[in-house]
Parts: C-alpha cells; sequence; structure tokens
C-alpha cells in the first residue's frame, strides 16, 4: 500500500492508524527472520504513536499525507532512547538523547516509527552483509544482496513491511537499494535535507533521502524532510515548494538526456534497454530525447573514492585503537584512507570543482538525465566479482560506476523501478536533475512511472 492510498483510507475511515500499525508489525515479525530488514523493532512506541494519530485525526488535528503512517529509520539516524548502531559494534550500546533533524520533522508530520532498519556497516559498502548482525536478504530472492549502504530500507518497503523508511546516500547508498529491490529512492540536492543528528560518513558526500513505493510517494516525505536546518553547516537557505507532482503530469517540452558515453558502456543488456525504454515512453509523452556526451564521469569516480577515503578515515581515526570492531572491509578502506597524502584529498577536491563546472553546463541543453541506476541486477550474497559483457568485475566498483559521480556533484537524482531482468531481479532507471530543482526532477520521474505502471511487489507475480 503506498501512502497516498494509505492517507485516503485513514481520512474515510475506512483504516485506521492503529490498524495500519499492526499490519506492519505483523509483516514485519513474519518477514524479518528471513530478510533481517530491521535491526530493532519498535512495536509498543508505534502503537503509543498510532493511538494518539487516531485520536489527533478525529478531534480534526490532521498533520498531511503522513500522519499516522508507519515508517522506519536505517539505524544511523539518532531516534531518541532508541538504540542506534550505525551496523557497528562501536555503537551497539548507543542510545541518543535526541532526535535527528528527519526524525523531529516526520514526528511533526505525524509518523509512525516501527523501527531501525539494517544497513552496511557504517555506511561504509554497498552490499549491507553485515558481519556483526547479519546479511540482508533482497525481498526477490534472499540469496541476492539488497543493495547498500541503506538495504534494510529498500528490502523493508519492497517487501510492504513499511510504507516508507529513510536512508543516507554518500555513493549510492539510497539508490541502489532502489534499484536492486524495486522501489524509488530519492537523493535530495545536498543542503536540501538536513544531516543533523545522522551518523556521517563523508561530511562532503553525504545526503539525507527516503525510499518509497513510487514517485509521489517520495515526494510527499521530501515534503516533510526538506529546508533549512542552523544547526548543520552545509544546510541550504534554498526555497522548498511542493514537491508532489500532479496526477496528470506531463513531460511536453522537456529536454531528456541520453548519454552517449560512459553510463551504457560495460552495463548488462537488458539494463540498458529498459532506460532505452523508458526514453521511449518519455518520447511519447512529449518529452524531447537529446543525445549527449557528459564529461568525464570515471575521472568524478576516482576523486569521488579519494576523497571518501579521506572524510570517513578521518572521521574514524580516534576508534582506530579498537581494531577488532570493526568488519574485515570496512577497516582495510579505513586503513586505505590513512596512507592518503593531503595533497591527493585536496587535488581530488580541486579536479571535483572543475568537472563539477563542465557538468553545470549540460543544463543549457537538457532538463533532466537519464541513465541505469546500476549496471547489473542484484549480485548474490557474498558475491565479490560480476561479469558484464564477458569480462569480470569488481561488484563494488560495479555497482557503483554510475550512482557515485553524483554525490561528488551534488545534484538531486531518483532512481525508479524500469523493468524486470530476466534473472527475476528488478532494474533501475537513474534520473538526475538541476540543483534545488526537485520538483521538476520529481514530475519527470512520476510521468515515467505512470507510463511503466505500477512496478509489482516480491511474491505477487
Amino acid at each position: 500500500m503506498t501512502i497516498r492510498e494509505a492517507a485516503a483510507l485513514l481520512r474515510e475511515r475506512r483504516a485506521s492508524a492503529m490498524e495500519l500499525a499492526e499490519q506492519s508489525i505483523a509483516r514485519i515479525e513474519s518477514l524479518n527472520p528471513s530478510l533481517n530488514a530491521f535491526l530493532t523493532i519498535t512495536a509498543g512506541k508505534a502503537r503509543d504513536r498510532a493511538r494518539q494519530a487516531d485520536e489527533e485525526l478525529a478531534r480534526g488535528v490532521d498533520r498531511g499525507p503522513l500522519h499516522g503512517i508507519p515508517i522506519a529509520y536505517k539505524d544511523l539516524f539518532y531516534t531518541k532512547g532508541v538504540r542506534t548502531t550505525t551496523g557497528s559494534l562501536l555503537f551497539r550500546k548507543l542510545f541518543p538523547a535526541y532526535d535527528a533533524a528527519v526524525v523531529e520533522k516526520l514526528n511533526d508530520a505525524g509518523a509512525v516509527m516501527v523501527g531501525k532498519t539494517g544497513m552496511h556497516e557504517l555506511a561504509y559498502g554497498i552490499t549491507s552483509d553485515n558481519p556483526h548482525f547479519g546479511s540482508i536478504g533482497n525481498p526477490w530472492n534472499p540469496e541476492c544482496i539488497p543493495g547498500g549502504s541503506s538495504g534494510g530500507s529498500g528490502v523493508a518497503v519492497a517487501s510492504g513491511m513499511v510504507a516508507a523508511a529513510l536512508g543516507s546516500d554518500t555513493g549510492g547508498s539510497i539508490r541502489i537499494p532502489a534499484s536492486f529491490c524495486g522501489v524509488v529512492g530519492l537523493k535530495p540536492t545536498f543542503g536540501r535535507v538536513s544531516r543533523y543528528g545522522a551518523v556521517p560518513l563523508g561530511c562532503s558526500l553525504d545526503h539525507m533521502g527516503p525510499l518509497t513505493r513510487t514517485v509521489r510517494d517520495a515526494a510527499l516525505v521530501l515534503n516533510a524532510i526538506a529546508g533549512y536546518d542552523p544547526r548543520d553547516p552545509s544546510s541550504s537557505h534554498a526555497a522548498v515548494e511542493d514537491f508532489l507532482p500532479p496526477d496528470d503530469v506531463s513531460l511536453a517540452g522537456v529536454r531528456v538526456g541520453l548519454p552517449e558515453n560512459f553510463y551504457f558502456d560495460r552495463v548488462d543488456a537488458e539494463v540498458r534497454e529498459a532506460v532505452h525504454h523508458a526514453a521511449r515512453l518519455a518520447e511519447a509523452a512529449g518529452a524531447e530525447v537529446v543525445p549527449i556526451r557528459v564529461p568525464d564521469i570515471e575521472a568524478l569516480n576516482a576523486v569521488g573514492r579519494v576523497i571518501l577515503l579521506g572524510e570517513a578515515s578521518a572521521l574514524y581515526e580516534p576508534y582506530m585503537d579498537q581494531r577488532d570492531l570493526f568488519g574485515a572491509d570496512v577497516l582495510a578502506l579505513l586503513d586505505q584512507g590513512r596512507l592518503l597524502r593531503a595533497t591527493d584529498y585536496i587535488n581530488a577536491q580541486r579536479i571535483r570543482r572543475s568537472l563539477t563546472r563542465e557538468f553545470t553546463a549540460l543544463w543549457d541543453k537538457i532538463d533532466c538525465l537519464f541513465t541505469p541506476t546500476t549496471t547489473v541486477p542484484a549480485p548474490r550474497i557474498g558475491q565479490t566479482t560480476i561479469t558484464i559483457e564477458g569480462k569480470d568485475e569488481d561488484v563494488r566498483l560495479a555497482a557503483t560506476r554510475n550512482v557515485r559521480a553524483i554525490n561528488l556533484l551534488g545534484l538531486p537524482a531518483v532512481s525508479i523501478p524500469s523493468g524486470m531482468h530476466s534473472s527475476g531481479l528488478p532494474m533501475g532507471l537513474q534520473i538526475v536533475g538541476r540543483a534545488f530543482k526537485e520538483a521538476a526532477l520529481l514530475r519527470a520521474a512520476a510521468a515515467v512511472e505512470d507510463a511503466l505502471g505500477a512496478f509489482p511487489v516480491p511474491g505477487t507475480m
């Protein structure tokens, strides 16, 4: 059930917030033992919040479309009095004294938290195969990864445990789970959503955003969480508008860029065709499809890895005497970052600025960019290499190839399901837009989503 569907039921008195909460809790209890999407289930608090929502709605107090809706938070968002592990043994006993900014805002909007979702350790990876809290299974095939680091949030939404979940995206970690799990994942513009109270990884790369079943549901969540926050030094004063696309959204006059270089190189053939099919649907809906060459994305990816190595290692330097508390893959990355020279980090930031200027020039020619979100469907848990067009590639690099650069650019991007692969796993379309133009980005995404039709829930095909 989507947020909009559930909200309509609540206002028509055909369902109560308590009933929605109980359905969510029951589904978590049924599916979580096999999927491991949730680290913490807050059933008691959820029932209290749902009861409050029902009482408010009965009195005519309506906090908006999220009032009474079950949601979940990636376990790096501070939740007052509720354990926040960041998927790490370092913080296994952390019970924050305050809520993250996004939690505050969603509480104000009347949302009902049912729990905290599992993730890749410290948000530093793309598999959500966690050595401390266990692997998270993809709901389409539990032997496959859900993507990371917001894997639990993607699984929770895709499997119908919740209508929406919050995630973080440093190098694709909202969009990759969205692609692998068959849901919508929105990374807003850098600075659009406050990062206050979210455990950081890369200070110049971290973005916060929602995973939902539909584009319009993602817009509703963004409406609730966007806006300036003086507690976050990176927070933007950019004006917040209504991001919800209309039901009769049109692509007339929209210029859709279809890359001629990089984004369709070394990509699974079905994934490639799904994006081209989406472009044809956009053209049929009135868009102009513009073949375009993009700047050096490979260089952006390279400097992105350097910047993240430096920022993450600087952040966790105080904990490096507790090496036994880190998983092997995260520890290896942190050790690499400690070997990085300051000159490498500074030069990476210089290249970042130069390529950002080049990318910005694209908006003179197009309004949004269509690419595959991930180059392949979800690999299997524990798989370290994957074969694309006859060549073996590292799973981590292949999964992040098309998404990492957008974090460096700080641009808004959304992943929507583009179809089902012959392997029985979802594929994703990434749409990238101009900075702080999420409303236009979501209108384009909603139009394509409408043309493609509703994506199924696992177990219903």
